[in-house]
Formats: C-alpha cells, structure tokens, sequence
C-alpha cells in the first residue's frame, strides 16, 4: 500500500470524543460505564492503526465494524482473564491447563462451602475448636490404612513442610538420581535449602545402591528421602535401592523415611494397567513413615498437598508454625473431601476415567467431531482426518507412558497450522490443541461429549474469520 492511501486510511478513522456519541455505543447491554467503554475504543483504534500499517486494512472501516469490535472488546474484558478453556491436547493432566478436571459432585461441594457458612475449624460434637485436616483424615485412614493425616495447600508446601519439621539442621540423604526440577524452575534442591535442612546426595545419577545410603549416615544425619521421578524415566545401566531396603535401613538406624509420591495414586485402579506410578497404599503398607503427594493429579481433586503417615511424626508437623501458612482452604479441602467420598462409594473421579477411556468412546466421539466441524463449515477448504496418535496422562505422573489414542487432524492449503491454533484460542471458549508434523490435532480422550458441539460451533466462527482468505 502506498504511503499516501495508508495516510488517508489513518485520518479516515473517527475520534473517540466522535465514537462515543453514536446512538449504536449508547445501547451496549449491561450500560457500562464511561472508563470501560473508552478504554475499549481506544483498543479497537489501535488495533485498526496497526492493521492499516501493515497494509491489512485496505478500505475505510464500516461503523457497524467499528462498534461491533468495541462490544466484543467490552465482554472480553467482562469475562476477566482466568476463564474455562476446552482441552483438546491429549494431557490429562494438564498443570498449565489446571491439571485435573474435577468432579461434579466436589464442583457441588465447593459451591457449597463457598456460599455458607462451614464447620471449617469447629467440631460440631461436643462443641469448640476443630482440626481443618479431620474432615479427610478418616478417610484416608480408611482407604489406605494411614495413621494420621494433615493437608496443606500444594505438595511443594508439604515436601518443604516435612523436611523443615524432621530435618531442620540436619543432613538429609537422597539419591543424586532424584534431584529433580518440574514446571516453573521448582527443583527440589532448592526446595531443601528453604527447608533448614542440608542436602547430602549419594550414589550417582543413573545407580543409586542402598549402601550408598547406609556409608553417608552419621550423626548429623535427620531424615532419609526418596522422590517421584515426576516427568522424566532413567533406562538402561540403572540401579536404585528399594523401598524395602530404605525401610530396612531407616529402622536399624532409628531415622524417618520420607517418600514423595508425588502424583496420588492411592491404590491400583480396575482397568489402568500402567506401571510405574508408586502407589499410596502400598508405599504405607510397606512401611514407609511420612509420604507426601498432589491431590490434582491422579487423585483427581482441587489443588492439595497430602501428607500420611506414622501419628508421632504427623503430631510434629501438624504443630510446625509453618503448618498454618501453607494450610489448605476451605474451598479446596471441600473438593478433596467429596473426592475422597468418590473412591470411598467404589468409583472413581474423571481424571482416571480419562485415562482409561475404552476404544469404542474414542471412535464416538472422533466420529462425532469430525461430523460437526464437516457440517460447521461446509464450503471451507479445511482438510479433516481422524487418526491414531498417543497422548500422556500428564502432570508428572506415569513418565514416559504413552496413552494410544484418537485425534481430528486440521490441515488448510491457506493456512498454516499455527494460524489455524490461534484461531480456535480465540474462540469462546478457547480450544486448545497440539501442533504435530505440520497438522493441528484435537485429542478425544481429554474432550467431553457434551464440548464437541462447542468446538464446532468455535469452528464456524473461525471459518467466518478467515473469509477474507479464500478458505
């Protein structure tokens, strides 16, 4: 575009004193007031300005654009900036998507805890002050034989909390293979320095023996660790001393053993046949004295850390001051109770039915959603395949595990298929999917029934969107 013609186009473009006074902006539903409505306008300018200097913008821009833009940039702001997203990659548990989808009967929970008034810290029988944590415990005692239990709010917060209580000062004995870092820069190392406690590794990266563990002892020593492998597998030359052995050992040497389950699979689950993930009950039946895990991951409640084990040392950490600042909130320990209450009835939450979703459902709903995007956009150049790929269960939880799977392919000879991902994030809701060899793929396991016709819907606005382009 010639410099002149986009100068024109510039000065084509109304003022915001101007726009406000159209009769059109005077009848936005709601009657926001006058900052959210100028704010707006002066977004959607700015995103004219750019158009036209980019050379995108080739005509004077129509005043039913212009206002419709400002409406659209009214409710997006109305709708706030954490919102209800569809997951379409597969990851089950998805930590940068919220990790587990949660039930509906802990969704019903939360509501109500959140509108009323609870019994939060105050025991109805006799009357007076209460323990937050008993709500759940007995039935963690029930479903894995734990002695006692305390929740804080994330399992960060429980690792640190354990250490701080049973190893302050003092060396702590981990495996030099399990100096792990997770999402966000979180590595556990620098978890232990907060902690108090000193950080003593043995063995090697790939070959930890139980001699190793048993040479670093001495009289400094507080406390023996073991943690989850989260999202990463060792294979080939490897060696690691086993719970059996570091029970054995901890109790010749009078010292607790920690373990950090990490992702909460309280015990086998009909139907999952995955190996791999360390499991709650087993890891307390074999004797371990204080274990830690999520309870967003494949527990499959609201974000909690659980710590289980022996009382004597649970009564300790319950009364560690730091217990009160990273204690869990009502809100969340309402969810993890109707969670438990889920397992305790015989079923199980979504998350697991999510990863152990049959074949015949994956081929409904492939069948189904590659039917609704074909019907949404009938005259679109879109190319939809339905193919086998593999997805994870995610959150760190049963590394290097790949799920088969079922997926919609989209391909466009117009776009490219970072376009086309771009496309379905900004529709409502967004949809999230992955990028594989050069294709934009919907996963079936982590997309309900009930969301396919949503994601079709999402699909005939992008359709619309791209008009412009031949698609």
């Amino acid at each position: 575009m010639k410099k002149k013609e986009t100068t024109n186009l510039l000065r084509s473009l109304p003022s915001v004193d101007d726009i406000l006074k159209w009769d059109r902006l005077k009848k936005i539903p709601g009657s926001p007031r006058r900052p959210i409505v100028v704010k707006a306008i002066r977004e959607v300018l700015a995103r004219e300005r750019e158009k036209i200097r980019k050379g995108e913008r080739k005509k004077t821009l129509e005043r039913a654009e212009l206002v419709s833009g400002v409406k659209k940039e009214i409710a997006a702001a109305g709708r706030g900036s954490l919102r209800r997203v569809i997951n379409g990659t597969g990851v089950v548990i998805h930590t940068n998507l919220g990790r587990a989808r949660i039930a509906p009967s802990a969704v019903e929970k939360i509501i109500e805890a959140a509108r009323d008034y609870t019994n939060l810290e105050f025991a109805l029988e006799p009357g007076g002050r209460g323990e937050r944590s008993d709500h759940v415990a007995g039935l963690f005692r029930e479903l894995v034989r734990a002695e006692a239990g305390l929740v804080v709010n994330n399992n960060a917060g429980a690792v640190l909390l354990v250490i701080n209580t049973l190893a302050e000062g003092r060396e702590v004995i981990v495996s030099r293979g399990e100096l792990i870092e997770i999402g966000g820069s979180f590595r556990l190392p620098e978890v232990m320095a907060k902690s108090g406690s000193v950080l003593k590794e043995v063995g090697t990266t790939n070959r930890t023996y139980i001699r190793d563990y048993a040479r670093a002892i001495n009289p400094q020593t507080g406390l023996l660790f073991r943690a989850h492998p989260s999202n990463y597998r060792i294979e080939g030359f490897t060696a690691q001393a086993s719970r059996a052995e570091l029970v054995t050992l901890s109790r010749e040497k009078g010292l607790p053993f920690f373990e950090d389950l990490g992702s909460g699979l309280l015990q086998p689950i009909p139907g999952l046949e995955l190996s791999g993930e360390p499991g709650v009950s087993l890891a307390l039946k074999q004797g371990v004295d204080v274990v830690s895990f999520s309870g967003d991951k494949l527990l499959g409640g609201p974000q909690a850390g659980i710590i289980l084990g022996r009382k004597d040392l649970l009564d300790r950490i319950r009364k560690n001051p730091l217990a009160r600042a990273l204690r869990i909130d009502k809100l969340s320990l309402a969810g993890l109770e109707a969670t438990l209450q889920i397992y305790r009835g015989g079923d199980v939450p979504p998350v697991i039915s999510a990863l152990r979703i049959s074949r015949a459902e994956l081929d409904q709903r492939a069948a189904k959603l590659s039917r609704g995007l074909q019907s949404a956009a009938p005259g679109a150049r879109f190319k939809i395949e339905v193919d086998e790929e593999e997805s994870a269960s995610g959150g760190g939880s049963f590394p290097g595990v790949k799920l088969p799977t079922l997926v919609v392919a989209l391909t466009h000879p117009a776009l490219n298929p970072e376009e086309i991902a771009a496309a379905f994030r900004a529709g409502e809701p967004p949809v999230i999917g992955r990028i594989q060899e050069d294709r934009f793929l919907l996963d079936l396991r982590t997309i309900s029934p009930e969301e396919i016709g949503e994601v079709a819907r999402v699909f005939t606005e992008l359709s619309k969107n791209f008009s412009g382009r031949a698609i």
